[in-house]
């Protein structure tokens, strides 16, 4: 068979947004209701000072989150690492840096820093020799455009990140940039946790937010095509969004323990003249030939290697607007229909809509959300011939979870097929995102974003035993 290269085009992100932050198969439940409580008050100004801060929202968010990022490491902190948290000698530090007055900070921002320097971002700083040491400083109007894109939890999770800098510099970094900095996005999902859960004083966020946290996510990745030994080098869009969830799910233990050198990354760089003389993914013609070839070899190996079983391949074909008359709806965007039932035939069928959905995603989106979204009913005929449901809820999870399962088996180079080029696995985050929650691709499952996500994650790192399924 032929080896299909997939290419991912290098993305070039303003500076600003690079250098924000320079230093199982499961379910999320998110958003539970505090019984019988009021909701939050904002932090008092003398809870928490930072220098610098005007009474406008931005100041009051991360005002909130910095009072409530204090009372959580206060509680985690023994906990996890034995001992007292420390509050931050340094104080913080709010700057727009259009509108400076230089009364205001006498011995400058974080570490003595202009406080020019921090246009377009946030960072903790320790240098025990300078002013202002054991410090977080921000761009204010900076976090204003993000949030006014990602939503107003945008300025809080910049804090949590920038405070778990602070917590390892309590305890220590791991030995990389790209661990270090994926490990502050754990402690952030940690607390984010924490404040879903109502149990914060000052900071809310609802279920849907976390949605818009994981989109924002991606203006925060590294160019892809970026080394992850770069010396600033802070993950790729899965790498990053991952280790935030992993927080979430699992709580900061998890950030302490599993950011070793065994961590596994996503983020690699380009290894070819041609993927950077193209800067763009494989034709559409390529990658289909790519979906019909790597999905048949995937799941032929996992039953025969992991589920003990033959597998017989489905019907694979692409249709354009009209499902086919076996869908169990007719605006339907990806199809499993069963062996024997109508268009199914005696191996069951799989179809996607190549107009209205895996071309515009490879256009949009890039190469590799094509196999993304048609693995998924491909999982559910692979759940059927395991006697395992293919319609309810459950079966969507599974299938989004396996499609994990075959995620990683790709990236690892285990397809003798398919290759992939860095940010393919970027895609398939982006296309649960942005797609998962159309009733014409998933059907009509009560799962967020955020939800859809996590159970990819858990197949790409878990494997099978995660997706409720051998």
């Amino acid at each position: 068979m032929p080896d299909l290269r997939l290419r991912r085009a290098a993305v070039a992100l303003l500076a600003a947004v690079a250098l924000l932050v320079v230093s199982g198969c499961s379910v999320v439940v998110v958003g539970r209701p505090r019984a019988a409580q009021p909701p939050p008050d904002d932090a008092a100004p003398g809870r928490v000072t930072v220098v610098g801060a005007v009474e406008g929202p931005i100041d009051l968010l991360a005002r909130n989150a910095l009072a409530d990022l204090e009372d959580y490491w206060a509680e985690q902190f023994p906990d996890v690492y034995g001992d007292r948290f420390t509050p931050l000698a340094g104080g913080y530090f709010s700057v727009d840096p259009a509108s400076v007055d230089p009364a205001v900070y006498p011995q400058g921002v974080g570490c003595g820093a202009d406080p020019s320097e921090v246009e377009g971002n946030a960072f903790y700083c320790q240098a025990p020799q300078a002013p202002n040491s054991d410090s977080i400083t921000y761009d204010r109007s900076f976090l204003e455009d993000l949030a006014g894109q990602y939503g107003r939890f945008i300025p809080a999770l910049v804090m949590a990140h920038e405070f778990g800098h602070a917590v390892q510099a309590r305890v220590g970094a791991p030995a990389s940039s790209i661990a270090t900095e994926t490990q502050a996005d754990c402690f952030a999902g940690a607390w984010t946790a924490w404040v879903a859960d109502g149990e914060a004083a000052h900071s809310t966020i609802r279920a849907p937010e976390l949605d818009e946290l994981l989109r924002g996510y991606l203006l925060l990745r590294d160019p892809v095509g970026t080394s992850r030994a770069e010396q600033q080098a802070h993950g790729s869009y899965f790498d990053r969004v991952s280790a935030f969830q992993e927080g979430f799910d699992d709580g900061p233990t998890a950030c302490r323990d599993r950011f070793g050198p065994d961590r596994v990354f996503t983020q690699g760089q380009f290894t070819s003249d041609d993927d950077l003389r193209s800067g763009g993914n494989s034709p559409y013609g390529v990658v289909e030939q790519l979906v019909q070839e790597s999905l048949p070899e995937f799941w032929t190996r996992a039953f025969s290697d992991v589920l003990e079983g033959e597998f017989t391949p489905p019907q694979l074909t692409a249709f354009a607007g009209d499902a086919p008359g076996c869908a169990a709806a007719g605006d339907a965007d990806l199809v499993y229909c069963p062996p024997g039932d109508g268009d199914g035939g005696d191996d069951g069928l799989v179809a996607y809509d190549e107009r209205d959905l895996t071309g515009p995603v490879v256009e949009q989106l890039g190469d590799f959300a094509f196999p993304t979204a048609v693995s998924i009913p491909y999982a559910l005929a692979a759940r059927d011939q395991l006697g395992l449901s293919t319609d309810d809820e459950a079966a969507a999870r599974s299938a989004v979870c396996l499609t994990g399962w075959y995620g990683a088996q790709v990236y690892n180079g285990s397809l003798s097929t398919v290759r992939v080029s860095p940010g393919d696995i970027d895609e398939s985050v982006q296309f649960l995102l942005e797609y998962g929650n159309d009733p014409q691709v998933l059907g009509d499952v009560q799962l967020s974003g955020f939800q859809l996500v996590d159970l990819f994650r858990s197949g790409f790192l878990e494997g099978s035993a995660a997706c409720d399924v051998g």
